[in-house]
């Protein structure tokens, strides 16, 4: 049986040194992460619907390591195939399906280059380490330091129009804190809008459809609505 999840607090985390590789945020996050779900255990509670820490445990594993079965978790009539596939690994032991989660892609994925598990994997893990992290207990948002920010500040805009294309109303963002903070970035196009207007890691949680503290959605009623309720 898992363990309640710990009382969390902030926590800050970094990936300024000049010397990081490129993917330090991504391999930060997945350790950290690692480490969570080795505290709590295979039955914690996450964000992702009714997934506990063992079924995001070997969705990751089968994401990193099983192209044959990563390509259902977006392309719907491929999706049994995936749900087989995971249930298969989730049956394997819990400290082995951590330390597959801790590892990451294997060397004969070209997402373990580092430039592409950067681009493929630093939101990835940086959300579904907040999956487990305010899924239950007390927590407090991450203080992140500025190369972390602007890792996420890079990926999130990148991929805003793909996570965003269903949105029915436009976004702006409006980082508080990184290298753009103070200005806004349109993001997504549309005759109404919605501003996300607070810290880098909030507004990524946001665009996820995720629980946020310290953000503001700013727009109508109805559109702020419309933007929170949309399926990501």
């Amino acid at each position: 049986m898992a363990s309640a999840l710990p009382r969390l607090g902030p926590v800050t985390t970094s990936s300024s040194a000049a010397s990081a590789p490129a993917n330090a945020l991504a391999v930060s996050e997945r350790s950290a992460l690692a480490d969570l779900m080795a505290q709590v255990g295979p039955e914690a509670p996450t964000l992702c619907g009714s997934w506990t820490t063992l079924d995001l445990a070997a969705h990751l594993v089968v994401r990193a390591t099983r192209p044959d079965a990563a390509a259902g978790i977006v392309v719907g009539p491929l999706a049994s195939y995936t749900e087989k596939v995971m249930a298969q690994v989730a049956r394997r032991p819990w400290p082995e399906l951590v330390s597959a989660v801790r590892t990451g892609p294997p060397r004969w994925s070209p997402v373990s280059v580092p430039a592409l598990d950067r681009a493929t994997n630093t939101i990835e893990y940086f959300v579904h380490h907040e999956d487990v992290r305010r899924a239950g207990g007390s927590w407090e948002p991450r203080v992140l330091d500025d190369g972390a920010v602007a890792d996420l500040w890079a990926e999130a805009t990148r991929a805003a129009g793909y996570l965003l294309r269903r949105s029915p109303v436009g976004v702006v963002f409006a980082p508080t804190d990184g290298p753009r903070a103070g200005h806004e970035r349109l993001v997504r196009k549309g005759s109404r809008l919605v501003t996300l207007s607070g810290p880098v890691g909030e507004i990524v949680l946001a665009e996820y459809g995720r629980v946020t503290r310290g953000l503001e959605v700013l727009g109508a009623d109805e559109d702020v609505a419309a933007f929170r309720a949309f399926p990501r």
